[in-house]
């Protein structure tokens, strides 16, 4: 007998698969910072984002139209797909900006709070909600992080908190991109379109920033290009496709949990790419996000 088919898409708990992609996504996306900071005096930040998520935008929309046709958009994802949009690109724009006020450790704290946004938006999904030791793993990776990243020099405190605060929003709009996609009719269209809608949107937002700003200069030399070429294929592209096949697939809150691994990545590569400097503060906080993230998912292994 056949089972329904609400049966066979209900998300499910991670599995090694889901496991190592999601690794290999947490490396791609921390080296990404490496790519972006490594040509900044030739192109502005926010103006390699768009230009990454312009070219990410063209792939997506040719191959939903080839796809699609011409009724692409007349499914009635078009309203949840453009708020999808816009938390995606207004977390750029807040993480972007971020950095002009405050420490990359400070804002790398606050944006991955996203997790926490995330799970207190799906909390009403029965599938979704987690356990009182599941929100401790969850206190206990992000205690860890604090620990790892937060540094307490650097500009004067109320600048310092001014860029916090743009971190923390930049982190709540990631966390609700997801609440967005697994609620809103958007969670029902291809993958392929659901990227559209975020990479399409994110390209024109972030370019008119970068216009409004004066952040539009570009200065192409070798690894201009081949940062962008990066950022384009690897990071708009190929792993957000990963992504979405996981979110379809697996719990969101779970992937989200274990995605805090991307910090400790970027500063990882940070270190042996650009020297930035590794303390035994960060080894002791890197392990309390590994316990952390231990916690969770091994009440998930006794569960099965």
């Amino acid at each position: 007998m056949t089972k329904p088919e609400s049966l066979l898409s209900v998300r499910r708990p991670l599995d090694p698969l889901a496991a190592t992609l999601v690794l290999i996504l947490c490396a791609v996306w921390g080296f990404q910072q490496v790519a972006i900071k490594d040509v900044a005096a030739q192109a502005a930040p926010v103006m390699q984002l768009a230009i990454r998520f312009g070219g990410a935008s063209i792939f997506f929309g040719l191959w939903v139209i080839i796809s699609e046709g011409r009724r692409a958009f007349s499914d009635g994802t078009l309203p949840s797909g453009l708020l999808l949009g816009l938390m995606f690109s207004l977390e750029f724009v807040f993480a972007g900006q971020a950095l002009l006020h405050t420490t990359a450790a400070h804002s790398v704290v606050f944006l991955y709070t996203a997790p926490i946004f995330t799970a207190l938006g799906l909390q009403f999904l029965p599938e979704e909600a987690m356990s009182r030791l599941q929100w401790a793993g969850i206190g206990v990776a992000f205690f860890g992080i604090a620990i790892a990243f937060l540094s307490f020099s650097g500009p004067p405190a109320v600048e310092l908190l001014s860029g916090d605060l743009l971190a923390l929003l930049g982190g709540a709009s990631w966390g609700l991109t997801n609440v967005v996609l697994r609620r809103g009719r958007v969670g029902g269209a291809s993958t392929a379109k659901t990227v559209l809608y975020q990479v399409a949107t994110a390209g024109l937002l972030l370019g008119a920033f970068a216009v409004a700003t004066g952040q539009t200069q570009v200065q192409l030399s070798t690894m201009t290009v081949l940062s962008l070429v990066f950022q384009t294929l690897i990071i708009a592209i190929a792993s957000y496709l990963a992504w979405f096949w996981l979110l379809r697939r697996y719990l969101t809150s779970r992937l989200m949990l274990l995605s805090l691994l991307t910090p400790i990545f970027g500063v990882l590569f940070g270190a042996a790419l650009l020297g930035d400097p590794v303390d035994l503060r960060f080894g002791l906080g890197a392990l309390l996000v590994l316990m952390g993230v231990l916690i969770v998912n091994l009440q998930l292994i006794w569960r099965r």
